[in-house]
């Protein structure tokens, strides 16, 4: 359903509600049922990647804080609307209030704004709303997205060093090539027997100093390009199977996708959520290349084979985690296992990307330095030779 500002005339007096409805026809229909004129109906506009995300952490605090004080989720929403200051977040708590007042409950009132409320949220909801536990279920899932944004800033910090010295190295190497090797070529131009470094600097200048308009325009040019071509899905394929041919980058890739499955499986099962249906919603979160392995899982799993043994014989989990699941298959504590199994390897990860870091950092220093110290060799190799020669 869409949203709709309608302007309405009612005793002589005008005012603007905001209407949910298939169309405007359906919006116009609605407003006018309570007696008022309609004179103008607006659709709302929806949510786009350019303005502010909805706070969807801080949206389920606040809600578990007033549900675990008493009030009912209707009364809830409400307070959370009167209180909002941002326009978007208003427009979005409107359209739940809307929903709800239609006597849908809270899990279809989210589905209803599927580009807001992810799916594992709306399911988490609706399995606990058979259970009557929102307040717990939200708290489990307030827990799983900050450790899941803790694993995503983890990665981002540690890929964010190599960006910036790459950055770093290509404007110093812009500096030197575009600005300081022409100066230079100015002095060995009258060299009578200049080596090949000299050579190549006076080649450069000249060429630099002939079309130095033309190789900018070009430099930008094939920097968009890359930029572009890099931000493609394709292009992130390729390198992503290049990269995955690193056993150490493969082996920490692959963690991050078993924290992110287990976290996700412990979280629906927590919920109520049967284990095939959790299995299954768990799938959607998982890069393309596991979906083979998943569905042999929910093949077995349908069979009536054990989860652990399943999820071992296709590669899903470790000996270590393995055992833990049968552990919990045994005793009746499958969802809390598999966040246990999501913090080992959580440890595991962090122990893993801190090792990289303290590799990786230093290597990337030495390439980076060596490029630019090959520059300045090329400077001040002629240099040398002159006074050489002087002497």
């Amino acid at each position: 359903m869409k949203t709709f500002d309608v302007t309405l005339l009612l005793n002589g007096k005008s005012s603007i509600q905001r209407i949910r409805g298939k169309s405007a026809d359906e919006a116009r229909i609605n407003a006018a049922a309570g007696g008022a004129l309609v004179i103008k109906v607006k659709a709302c506009q929806q949510w786009k990647g350019g303005k502010k995300p909805f706070p969807l952490v801080l949206f389920t605090q606040e809600l578990v804080a007033l549900l675990e004080a008493g009030l009912v989720v209707v009364e809830a929403i409400e307070a959370l609307h009167e209180s909002c200051r941002e326009e978007f977040q208003r427009q979005v708590l409107f359209s739940l209030l809307q929903e709800l007042y239609q006597g849908c409950q809270l899990s279809q009132a989210m589905a209803a704004q599927a580009h807001i409320f992810p799916a594992l949220l709306v399911s988490t909801v609706a399995s606990s709303e058979q259970t009557g536990q929102l307040a717990t279920a939200l708290t489990r899932f307030q827990f799983y997205e900050k450790r899941i944004d803790i694993l995503r800033k983890r990665i981002r910090s540690t890929l964010l060093y190599p960006c910036v010295v790459l950055s770093v190295g290509a404007l110093i190497m812009f500096f030197l090539l575009g600005f300081i090797i022409p100066r230079f070529s100015v002095v060995f131009a009258g060299m009578k027997n200049p080596s090949s470094s000299a050579q190549f600097i006076v080649w450069w200048g000249k060429l630099v100093t002939q079309h130095g308009m033309l190789l900018l325009v070009a430099t930008l040019i094939s920097t968009v390009a890359l930029v572009v071509l890099l931000r493609s899905k394709a292009m992130k394929t390729v390198m992503m199977n290049v990269l995955m041919r690193i056993p150490q980058l493969r082996s920490q890739f692959e963690l991050s996708v078993l924290i992110r499955f287990y976290r996700t499986l412990g979280l629906l099962l927590q919920g109520g959520m049967p284990a095939v249906d959790a299995l299954e919603m768990t799938g959607t979160l998982l890069p393309a290349s596991y979906w083979p392995r998943l569905k042999g899982v929910l093949n077995e799993v349908r069979e009536g084979k054990a989860i652990s043994q399943t999820l071992n014989n296709y590669q899903l989990t470790t000996p270590v985690a393995a055992r833990l699941l049968a552990v919990g298959e045994r005793g009746g504590e499958l969802p809390a296992m598999c966040e246990r199994i999501a913090a080992f390897y959580d440890e595991s990860l962090e122990r893993a990307i801190e090792t990289f870091s303290k590799v990786f950092e230093p290597v990337l220093m030495l390439l980076v330095g060596g490029m630019v110290g090959m520059v300045v060799f090329l400077l001040y190799m002629p240099i040398f030779e002159m006074a050489g020669s002087l002497s």
